[in-house]
């Protein structure tokens, strides 16, 4: 038996017309309430994140693993409204952000029980809805996969976003140095204020040759991939680390074996969506861990750029695609 709050049947939710793909094919709709499996929490959903693999899904090109929600949304915060047999870490009513494999656009929402992470102490539900799918990323890639250490140095590309803007911050906490790229002059000041130790233009400056001034890089987090691989491997310390997370320039890269054997370069990458429940959760007990104490002492700040109502994803979406955010974009879903 689950215990429930007794959910209502149906929820609205926002769902996407078949065969297309643009924004304005998002519209909010009532779906049937889901109800959690045995190792699953239901959720009511105060606010649910907006991601750049939302836009890729809607597009056609990132479906969700098998057995996951069709709907759009990788990451919620809410209260719990009713839990598996099999769950015995979360009650009815506790207030929880989650990282899941889909259905976040909705008023409930399902996640396996080892992606549950309680709210922050001192976060409103709009910011802690848009800390797991940073989190989950910056801890799997910067730390495990990346393996950065205080000390080093950190460069990450596209730091304006929310998860550029998420490892500035918690490779600072982390002591590491940390040199950030933006293709906008007006966001050099924003990431500066982060904690960043420099802010490189790729637009208008020679940012390989700048950072070799301020003494490389030992690890990479690239989202841009495509001509961007062979200049990260020319700014790249001995035994870097290379880690690729998306690749909005370009799948294909050509580079200089020679480099990579020379220098004991790594080069490495992940995705998180198909991962395996028991390897989210692993991860979350590492975000737990070392990030919570980061965003509960004002270490790490949540930067939110722009919050929507549910039924306005499809505008949500726009702003997302434009490329002018700095920081995280949220959808409002209710008010818990």
């Amino acid at each position: 038996m689950s215990a429930r709050l007794s959910p209502p049947k149906t929820m609205p939710a926002i769902v996407q017309a078949e065969g297309k793909t643009e924004p304005e094919a998002l519209s909010l709709a009532e779906m049937p309430t889901p109800n959690p499996g045995p190792d699953e929490v239901l959720i009511q959903v105060a606010a649910a994140g907006v991601n750049r693999p939302d836009l890729v899904q809607r597009k056609g090109q990132y479906p969700p693993p098998p057995g996951a929600s069709s709907l759009l949304g990788l990451e919620v915060s809410g209260c719990v409204a009713a839990v598996g047999s099999g769950v015995s870490q979360w009650k009815v009513g506790d207030p929880v952000c989650a990282l899941l494999p889909g259905g976040g656009y909705a008023g409930y929402a399902v996640a396996h029980q080892g992606s549950v992470l309680p709210v922050p102490k001192g976060l409103s539900m709009l910011e802690a809805a848009a800390v797991p799918e940073v989190a989950f990323t910056v801890m799997a890639n910067v730390f495990d996969l990346g393996r950065l250490r205080p000390g080093e140095t950190l460069l990450v590309h596209g730091a304006n976003s929310g998860i550029g803007m998420f490892a500035i911050q918690m490779a600072k906490a982390h002591g590491a140095k940390v040199v950030g790229t933006v293709r906008r002059p007006e966001l050099l000041d924003r990431l500066a204020a982060l904690g960043a130790d420099a802010v490189l233009n790729t637009a208008t400056e020679d940012w390989v040759q700048a950072l070799k001034e301020l003494g490389g890089a030992d690890v990479v987090l690239d989202m841009l991939g495509g001509e961007m691989t062979a200049r990260n491997l020319r700014a790249m310390n001995a035994g870097g680390r290379l880690v690729q997370i998306a690749f909005l320039t370009g799948r294909l890269a050509e580079v200089d074996l020679a480099r990579i054997m020379t220098k004991g370069l790594t080069l490495t990458g992940s995705t998180l969506r198909a991962r395996p429940p028991e390897e989210k959760a692993r991860l979350a007990m590492l975000v737990r861990d070392r990030l919570w104490p980061w965003l509960e002492d004002g270490q790490v700040q949540v930067p939110v750029d722009a919050t929507f109502p549910l039924a306005e994803a499809a505008q949500a979406h726009q702003h997302l695609e434009a490329g002018g955010h700095v920081g995280k974009v949220v959808l409002r879903v209710a008010d818990l």
